[in-house]
């Protein structure tokens, strides 16, 4: 994939962005083109293109081009060398994604809901267990939090994955900010983090919020996202996302307890083939 490719990419996914209201690529895929990740394919054209990173597919076509089988023809250059199971992500629920997974073989097997608040909206007082303290991240911390990170997303398909070297990869972004990448800690010991990012000078997420299964119980959840909250409206920030596993009840329950709010058009699809 060289430069020209990756270019092109960017600007056929603007334009689907500004079609169906969010990116269609997701973190991941937009960190491998810019690395040039050895685990890229792909096939692009100036109507749309496929990616395969590992066994995870994009496939976008650009919104001029829709509905005169730009996508089939995509898919049908990639799969015949392709044999093993495959994943793919249709980041709207887009009806024609459904057809063209059915077509395919592909089956629905995982919903990923963004949530949605204003920011200026209270997010209520940060209690704090006696002895625990929240503060912005530290580079000593990077391995207790990497820990963390592994032990609170165990069973995750992406996030409890994360390394060292994906962690540094992050933390290069231009919208990294050590300030804003919360940790709770006891006596030095981390006990939860609350990674938050600006998308731009108005919109922010909750990006991750990770717990020490040790320290479940404790009111770190709703303690670290509150304050993460309170430190993007400090940064001008007027809306905030995150994204949470439809199937998750307990985190959902957290997040709409803090006036977050889901419309069924901020839903995403994977699909599995194999």
């Amino acid at each position: 994939m060289d430069a020209d490719g990756v270019r092109l990419i960017a600007d056929i996914a603007a334009d689907a962005e500004a079609a169906d209201g969010t990116s269609p690529l997701d973190e991941a895929a937009w960190l491998a083109l810019r690395h040039r990740s050895d685990d890229l394919e792909g096939h692009v054209t100036g109507d749309g293109f496929v990616l395969l990173i590992g066994d995870e597919l994009s496939l976008v076509v650009r919104p001029g081009a829709r509905g005169k089988g730009v996508g089939g023809s995509l898919l049908e250059a990639l799969l015949p060398a392709y044999d093993g199971a495959l994943r793919a992500w249709s980041h709207v629920d887009h009806p024609a994604a459904a057809r063209l997974a059915e077509r395919h073989g592909f089956t629905k097997v995982r919903e990923l809901w963004v949530m949605r608040r204003r920011a200026a909206e209270p997010a209520g007082e940060v209690s704090l267990p006696e002895g625990v303290a929240i503060r912005g991240y530290h580079q000593r911390d990077e391995e207790q939090l990497l820990r963390i990170n592994a032990a609170a997303f165990a069973t995750h398909p992406e996030q409890g994955k994360m390394t060292a070297e994906d962690l540094a990869e992050r933390m290069a972004e231009p919208w990294f900010d050590p300030s804003g990448l919360l940790v709770a800690v006891d006596e030095g010991r981390l006990l939860g983090f609350h990674w938050t990012k600006a998308h731009s000078a108005e919109v922010g997420e909750v990006y991750v919020v990770g717990i020490d299964p040790s320290a479940q119980g404790m009111g770190l959840g709703r303690a670290l996202t509150r304050a993460g909250l309170a430190h993007l409206a400090e940064r001008g920030i007027t809306e905030v996302l995150l994204y949470v596993e439809a199937d998750n009840a307990p985190a959902i329950r957290l997040y709409q307890g803090l006036g977050f709010v889901h419309e069924a058009r901020d839903t995403h699809v994977m699909y599995q083939r194999g």
